[in-house]
């Protein structure tokens, strides 16, 4: 049988062709105008969130280690109140202050603040405990 009988050949003198048509390019230019800017937005935000998240269990783990050195030598805050601490190439700054609990006069609550940076913007973590007459 004919390919012209089985209904498939195109009329003579004219073909089809399939292409995209200028109004349909520019749509998908313009759809990918917007896409492409909030995607890459996206992806710097999900980087900052990572990047703070790694950093901040860094600065956490610093803070147990300030409060963990008080707590062996039985130093308590009035010595050595701040310092830096290099870590995973980061440096972490702390400080420590203590004021008096409001439950208990003999106890005082010892917190150490840790400050980090992360792509230009300062975070912190503070960490807590209390202590008795000086020492842990």
């Amino acid at each position: 049988m004919p390919a012209a009988a089985a209904g498939t050949a195109a009329p003579l003198g004219r073909r089809q062709c399939a292409a995209f048509t200028l109004a349909e390019v520019l749509a998908a230019l313009l759809f990918m105008a917007i896409v492409i800017p909030v995607a890459l937005e996206g992806l710097r935000i999900a980087s900052l969130a990572g990047q703070v998240g790694e950093r901040k269990s860094v600065a956490a783990r610093v803070a147990d280690r300030v409060l963990s050195e008080m707590a062996i030598t039985g130093s308590g805050p009035g010595g050595n109140d701040s310092g830096s601490i290099v870590e995973s190439q980061h440096e972490f700054q702390w400080t420590v202050q203590s004021v008096a609990w409001a439950e208990d006069a003999a106890l005082q609550e010892t917190t150490v603040r840790v400050v980090y940076f992360v792509q230009g913007n300062e975070y912190e973590v503070s960490v807590s405990t209390l202590m008795e007459g000086g020492t842990l």
